[in-house]
This record gives structure tokens, sequence and C-alpha cells, in this order.
């Protein structure tokens, strides 16, 4: 029998589908924000998980979970991420997108790609690095960010979100450069 993966911080996610696909791929306490209208109640409840555990913001690929993630960010710096692919949140008949729709080995790979904020943020990679890897302007770039979010496991943004988030999560130019390199290579198949 595999030992079941145990998870010391709180899982923070959308909803009680949410906690329950959770729960069948690790072992972990979560909080529902119950939706993108997250209350203050809910806010602090998740600043003092942060405090006694540390959190893990895992919310659904989509605006909402983008949503979610950014007040709580915004409210209590420092948190850790995980991300899904959207294409592994999909409902069977491809209409709903959502953590619950993931499969248990998805969950566990995103979970075990955790990035965690950092409050001093130093640029490596900048808007520029972005515009000439072809990441921000031209037909390809849309497709090339969803790529590049799942080689690097920090999800799917738009330009300018891209930029935040590597700095956010401290990307270093190697790895970056690294995943464009294997962008090219899958491209050339």
């Amino acid at each position: 029998m595999e030992a079941i993966m145990k998870i010391k911080e709180i899982i923070v996610v959308e909803g009680r589908d949410d906690t329950i696909a959770i729960q069948r791929a690790v072992e972990a306490d979560t909080i529902e924000t119950n939706g993108s209208a997250i209350n203050n109640e809910i806010l602090e409840r998740i600043k003092i998980a942060k405090e006694k555990r540390g959190v893990i913001i895992f919310t659904d690929p989509d605006f909402p979970g983008e949503k979610i993630r950014k007040t709580i960010s915004a409210r209590i710096p420092g948190c850790k991420h995980a991300f899904l692919p959207k294409e592994e949140a999909l409902e069977k008949n491809g209409k709903g997108v959502g953590v619950e729709h993931a499969s248990i080995e998805a969950i566990r790979k995103a979970l075990e790609n955790v990035y965690e904020e950092t409050i001093e943020i130093k640029e490596e990679i900048t808007f520029d690095d972005l515009i000439e890897a072809g990441l921000i302007g031209g037909a390809e770039a849309k497709r090339r960010r969803e790529q590049l979010g799942k080689l690097l496991k920090i999800g799917y943004t738009n330009g300018k979100q891209l930029h935040k988030r590597l700095q956010m999560f401290q990307i270093s130019k190697e790895a970056f450069m690294n995943a464009l390199e294997q962008m090219l290579q899958e491209a050339k198949k």
C-alpha cells in the first residue's frame, strides 16, 4: 500500500467539492473561501492558519480563482501557491473547470510543485525579456504563455501577470531560459 502524501500547510480552496478532491489525493486540512466574494472572517482564518502552519492557495485555473488568489495575496503576503494546468482541471464534458475535476495525480503533482511568494522582489527577468521571448505581443504569445506556465508550473497568465508572477516566485533567469529552450524543442517535434 502506498503512503499517502501529508501536507503540513492548510490548503485554501474555493468550495466543498475542492476539499473532497484534495482529501482523495492527500492528507490535508482545507479552508474554503466559498467563492470569490471572500469575506473578512475567512481572510482572518487564513491569516491565522498562515501564522500557525502555513497556507497553500490552490484555486481553480480560471478568472474567479485568480481573483481569489490575488485577494488573499494582497491581504496576507508570503503565502504558498499551487497551480493546476487548465486542461487537467476540466470537467469530463468540458464545460466546467476546477480543482474538483482534477485527477488524484494532477492534484499531487501541483502540491509537489508549490511556489512561495517572496516579499523582497528582485527582477531577474525583465518585461523586455518577455517581449523578446515572444510571450507578449504577437499571434503566438498567448499559446506560448500557456506553455511556459505549464513548464514552470505557475499557471496561465496574461503578459503583465506573467512578469509579476515570475518575480513573486523568484523564478531564476536560468529556469526561465531552460523552459523557453524546452518550448522551442517541443515546437520542432
